[in-house]
């Protein structure tokens, strides 16, 4: 049983606006990656909900997302109260997104410990995904101090940002690893992330945080003002539409991590025991999906003769594959996409000469 504080004071957050392009077809601006069914009969969004239960009761678990996306999301956890679905009038980046969860948290419980999460990162081992959660929450709870989840590096990544770890702290109640932070990192040359995992004290970061409400606003009122103004100003639960209408989208698009994370006072990182993957492009599906004795990862109705390490995923037709290698192939009723592994990153390059309908 995994020890935690009271559910109760515990809210939790999942940001659930991205646009997930490098998953088209199947991916659309209403139906981002998050929203798509690419392992199970359960979508990434449902996925990540789920994997907070028995840690953060429903009625405290929120997603924060988008108009474009508002009836799509909740088609997908209709297990969730439909008031805990809040809908962003604007694009403003996750630093006012942040301001906005700490706002609500902070007009349901004073004493409010918040957790801000991604909707489509994949976690399959559960039972060490909330043991270092519960460890963050009691750091960020009985210290005052951000914490975050820190992914020890498989590789030397460009396409993630770094935590770079300072001191170690005692373990948490768990026995999980926990370091200051140093510094954030941006996405590195290849160069540097190599350096990086040869000095071995750097960190993936998740964009996985915990705070008590009363820590960020404080750091809002000393680094960003105008966020502070804003989870201020809401001072109980009728106050959301109104303050979502007229003053969310006026807020300074910026990130959390340079608005306040890399200038807060205490920031510290539990060094996370599960296995993670952020789904990044097609590619991923091969980590998660069992191949076949040629290589080949399928869904769907999938045929193939001396075909050789390929990702298919067929949403109907049937896909038949016949001499050919190293290719993703993805069909949906109204598009198709061919693409080597080696160009899947690019495949949001495709967005600008796509017609509106297939966006």
């Amino acid at each position: 049983m995994i020890r935690r504080m009271s559910s109760e004071k515990t809210f939790a957050f999942v940001m659930a606006g991205g646009s997930g392009e490098r998953f088209w077809p199947m991916s659309r601006q209403s139906t981002p990656k998050h929203l798509l069914r690419l392992f199970d009969d359960r979508t990434l969004l449902e996925t990540t909900v789920r994997r907070l239960e028995g840690l953060v009761p429903l009625d405290n678990t929120f997603i924060l997302t988008n108009t474009a996306q508002m009836d799509s999301t909740r088609a997908a956890v209709p297990f969730l109260p439909e008031k805990n679905i809040i809908a962003e009038p604007a694009k403003r980046d996750t630093a006012p997104a942040c301001a906005l969860a700490t706002a609500i948290a902070r007009t349901l419980d004073p004493d409010a410990v918040c957790i801000i999460l991604p909707a489509d990162a994949m976690i399959h081992d559960i039972g060490k995904f909330q043991c270092c959660l519960a460890d963050a929450l009691e750091l960020a709870a009985s210290t005052g101090a951000i914490a975050t989840l820190g992914i020890p590096p498989a590789f030397p990544a460009t396409g993630y940002g770094y935590l770079e770890t300072s001191e170690a702290f005692p373990p948490g109640l768990h026995g999980n690893a926990i370091h200051s932070l140093r510094r954030f990192v941006e996405k590195p040359t290849l160069e540097k992330a190599r350096e990086y995992i040869q000095a071995g004290n750097y960190l993936w970061n998740a964009g996985i945080f915990v705070w008590r409400a009363s820590t960020f606003l404080d750091e809002a009122r000393r680094q960003l003002p105008s966020l502070a103004d804003f989870i201020e100003s809401m001072h109980s639960p009728a106050d959301l539409a109104f303050l979502l209408s007229t003053r969310f989208s006026s807020l300074p698009k910026i990130s959390v991590d340079y608005a306040i994370m890399e200038n807060a006072k205490s920031v510290a990182a539990v060094l996370a025991t599960f296995d993670w993957d952020d789904v990044g492009a097609w590619t991923a599906l091969s980590s998660h999906i069992k191949a076949d004795s040629d290589g080949n990862c399928k869904r769907g109705p999938v045929v193939n003769h001396a075909s050789y390490n390929n990702i298919v995923v067929s949403n109907g037709r049937i896909i038949a594959l016949c001499g050919v290698e190293d290719l993703v192939v993805v069909e949906t009723p109204d598009a198709i996409l061919v693409s080597h592994k080696n160009a899947v990153q690019d495949v949001k390059a495709l967005q600008p000469l796509l017609p509106p309908e297939l966006k």
